[in-house]
């Protein structure tokens, strides 16, 4: 293997901003290129649009207002798990998962109901400050459906045009892998009764979409870490059972095949599969302004 040239573009230190609806989010689709990108030197920012009070969470954490301020404090323990420099929010409230576009409570707004240009502009704010290289997003399913991911999608895109970001990366599962490995899975672990297997038929990516495979086998603890920081995210009343739990109970060293890999789709690459996601970005002081 050959290694990029000290002074080559591919060497330089870069900035990843890492965008996301929830905090937990970040843990699943993204720990493992942070965490990556971390170690090898870039500076690597955390973004959630939401405060994630409507997220499932066994009740002795409290209302809304209480499960907001413990999930934020998941999402710093996360951050420094993965080696995070910066985390911010948008500061908008969790829109849920329901029909139901539930009241905004005081002082928010759910983030379905904030204009696409006015949470753009907030995050190209940061991604100006970051002078920012790559953006992670999501693909336009967000991936499984949640109306939040979808907006996350869609802000993601407008921001990195507004700021003139050179590469936008959207997370992602190739959906046949994914589908194949829940009726695996199925085999020995029994889903919830209203868990929907068709579902995931339409969710995330086709496989030919894929752009970017990332290894990171080698930044598994990380992951595992950004996981289990989530604990109100693996909890639930009674006996129900939450997909992070499982995921947490998934014995290390096959826990360590099954995340060895993270998937990125970008619209505008061409050519082989990338392994890197830095890979072919512009020195910084060459990049064309973009910016609207």
């Amino acid at each position: 293997m050959t290694t990029p040239d000290a002074m080559s573009p591919d060497a330089m230190p870069r900035t990843l901003v890492a965008f996301h609806a929830h905090p937990d989010d970040e843990a699943l689709l993204t720990s493992g290129t942070m965490a990556k990108a971390a170690a090898e030197g870039h500076r690597v920012v955390l973004v959630v649009a939401t405060d994630g009070a409507l997220g499932l969470a066994d009740s002795g954490y409290g209302g809304p207002d209480e499960l907001a301020a413990q999930r934020w404090n998941e999402l710093l323990e996360s951050a420094r798990a993965l080696g995070v420099a910066r985390v911010e929010t948008l500061g908008h409230a969790d829109s849920g998962m329901g029909p139901e576009t539930f009241p905004d409570p005081p002082g928010k707004r759910r983030f379905i109901t904030v204009d696409v240009d006015e949470a753009a502009e907030a995050l190209a704010e940061i991604l100006r400050e970051e002078d920012a290289d790559v953006l992670l997003s999501y693909d336009e399913n967000g991936g499984y459906g949640h109306r939040d991911h979808v907006r996350v999608h869609e802000v993601g895109a407008r921001a990195a045009k507004l700021a003139g970001t050179p590469r936008v990366l959207e997370a992602t599962v190739p959906r046949d892998l994914l589908v194949r490995a829940l009726h695996l899975v199925a085999r020995f672990y029994r889903f919830p009764d209203d868990f929907d297997m068709a579902s995931f038929e339409r969710a995330y990516s086709a496989r030919r979409d894929i752009t970017h495979r990332i290894s990171v086998g080698r930044f598994a603890a990380q992951k595992r870490a950004s996981m289990r920081a989530h604990a109100s995210q693996a909890s639930a009343d009674g006996d129900a059972d939450r997909t992070l739990a499982a995921f947490l109970r998934i014995p290390r060293p096959l826990y360590d095949v099954v995340f060895c890999r993270e998937w990125f789709r970008d619209p505008l690459h061409k050519g082989p599969v990338a392994r890197d996601i830095f890979g072919g970005l512009p020195p910084r002081a060459a990049r064309t302004d973009t910016k609207e």
